[in-house]
């Protein structure tokens, strides 16, 4: 019987540990299918966005952390979502239109998601549960929350919504080799 318990369990850890984002295709802020596995190989930053919350200035560190680094295989993925205070309430085209406006936005932005409850994207399913992301149990406390993605498509790290996208920690694990 321990033995059957052991097989199951490391048959569980290694299922747990298969998983990547690259398993996810999600929609862009176009309506377009967008495979996250053509992000094999990069380092990536996903953050959960809205428009109308006090963190909303982080989009300008954001693109410019894009910019700077998105030539040395980093990328952000940003998902509106509505789920803190109704802080993004609009459309996937007034929200597009929001961040190039107020923000140039220019790194790939996501059709608007839910990133808690009952209706949690499948993504952020992956995000928050360690039975599936093979490193944390976690929850999205708020709008702009970062996980860190490394070249394998596995989660390695959750910054929390208050950290600056230019903080010493992200920066220093862009750039680490």
């Amino acid at each position: 019987m321990k033995a059957v318990i052991f097989s199951l369990f490391v048959l569980i850890s290694t299922l747990a540990s298969s998983q990547t984002i690259y398993n996810f295709k999600v929609t862009d802020i176009d309506g377009k299918e967008y495979n996250l596995a053509s992000l094999k190989g990069k380092k990536v930053m996903i953050v959960n966005t809205a428009s109308k919350c006090g963190l909303t200035p982080q989009y300008e560190e954001l693109e410019k952390l894009y910019q700077t680094y998105k030539d040395q295989n980093f990328v952000i993925v940003g998902f509106p979502s509505n789920d803190f205070m109704s802080q993004e309430p609009g459309s996937d085209a007034e929200i597009k239109e929001f961040c190039t406006k107020n923000y140039g936005v220019s790194f790939p932005m996501m059709s608007k998601i839910e990133v808690k409850g009952k209706e949690m994207h499948p993504l952020y399913k992956f995000l928050t549960e360690k039975s599936q992301n093979g490193h944390s149990d976690n929850s999205v406390k708020w709008n702009f929350q970062k996980y860190l993605i490394n070249e394998e498509g596995k989660l390695v790290k959750v910054i929390p919504p208050g950290t600056k996208p230019l903080s010493e920690e992200i920066v220093s694990w862009i750039t680490a080799k």
